[in-house]
């Protein structure tokens, strides 16, 4: 292998390529990206960047120590694949070879076509979509934000610290009843009302009231009404997979992968919020969008793709992701949505910390905390020690 191209030049496809030369890969690599901006973290967009505390130039993910030795292609996105001629195409006319093919190219926001194209609506995934959004919020008044997930609650949580009226529309019965489960979501829907950040759950959008190119009101089933100056949508996200159709690829919820990142055709491995890999432990094919997820697979992808034993490959550790929302640090680990029941190790759904353990029968499965960070890192552990010790999961 002379080339590896690696779509996508966010945490997924910088920590591909930092692989690459950590397992001795001398040739060329190619890093293509749609984003005219270097790798940056896009963490702290929703917080301390929407806060004002720190600036675009804190964001950068790259260091002083990579010897990445790579060709950038930035602004630029990636059009078809084509595996017979190994050629990436791109939107400005050009191509690139492909020895080797790292696919990184993350997801995109959900949006509301209603309202997509409002002055004062934002659905945050870029720093360009964070520095419109920190104007706004410097403006002050009032601010309606759909969707009670991480970026949501995180973008609710900077805006009532920084003075706005904040109102949160949950469609689901709880906040992250995807990922904690709805006993536990209903606890996070807690820190809300703490904070006196009023969130509606369950709740239906009927219309929504546009004046000057600006969202005024947002309607909600049953007649009550919104004022908002500014509009946060925060429903999820789309894998980047289109650019792939037509190139044997195959496709489903991401690009499907095996247990390693490879994908069905030769010399192609997918990462990050774009990939499906295959979890042993639950017999599905999964999507993990977290930061951890993009930081830590690309080494496993890459080992496989070079042509690592598969013995010899790091470990797949569980799902991990953290949020911080109300001076609270809450902090995730494993899958929820293998267990039977939770129990909690310390403190309770009243107090100002807790640490709950979710278990399948007697066994641990995932573990969550608020303002517990020690307690959760051992059990952190325990999982990542449970999983390294499983039965080798069979490649598919």
């Amino acid at each position: 292998m002379e080339s590896l191209v690696i779509v996508g030049a966010s945490l997924a496809g910088l920590s591909a390529a930092r692989a690459a030369r950590n397992l001795g890969f001398g040739g060329q690599i190619v890093i293509i990206g749609d984003d005219p901006q270097r790798p940056y973290d896009r963490p702290p967009l929703s917080k301390d960047f929407l806060a004002g505390r720190i600036e675009a130039e804190d964001l950068a993910l790259e260091t002083d120590t990579d010897a990445l030795d790579a060709q950038w292609i930035l602004g630029t996105r990636a059009v078809s694949f084509d595996p017979a001629t190994r050629l990436v195409h791109l939107d400005d006319g050009s191509s690139v070879h492909a020895d080797g093919l790292v696919i990184a190219t993350g997801a995109s926001p959900r949006s509301l076509p209603q309202i997509a194209e409002a002055d004062n609506v934002v659905s945050l995934r870029t720093i360009a979509d964070a520095q419109k959004l920190r104007e706004l919020v410097g403006r002050g008044g009032r601010m309606v934000v759909i969707g009670a997930g991480f970026i949501g609650a995180e973008v609710a949580s900077t805006a009532h610290a920084l003075g706005m009226e904040v109102t949160v529309l949950e469609k689901s019965p709880t906040p992250l009843c995807g990922p904690l489960g709805t006993q536990l979501g209903a606890v996070v829907a807690g820190l809300h009302e703490r904070a006196g950040v009023e969130l509606v759950c369950g709740a239906e959008i009927a219309d929504f009231v546009l004046a000057d190119g600006s969202v005024t009101e947002v309607h909600l089933a049953g007649g009550r009404v919104l004022p908002a100056d500014v509009v946060v949508v925060g429903i999820g996200a789309v894998p980047n997979t289109a650019w792939l159709e037509g190139s044997g690829i195959e496709l489903g919820n991401g690009v499907v992968c095996d247990a390693t990142g490879a994908t069905n055709i030769p010399g192609v491995v997918a990462v990050g919020d774009c990939a499906a890999w295959w979890d042993p432990a639950t017999a599905r094919y999964q999507r993990v969008e977290h930061w951890t997820g993009a930081a830590q697979r690309p080494a496993v992808a890459v080992a496989a793709l070079l042509g690592t034993d598969r013995a010899a490959l790091p470990a797949v550790k569980p799902p991990y992701f953290w949020s911080d929302q109300y001076g609270t640090r809450l902090q995730f680990s494993g899958d929820a949505s293998r267990s039977d029941r939770v129990a909690y190790e310390h403190g309770g759904p009243d107090e100002d910390s807790l640490l709950a353990v979710y278990y399948a029968g007697d066994d641990p499965v995932a573990v969550l905390a608020w303002n517990q960070t020690k307690m959760f890192c051992r059990w952190r552990k325990t999982l990542e020690k449970i999983a390294a010790t499983a039965a080798q999961p069979v490649l598919v």
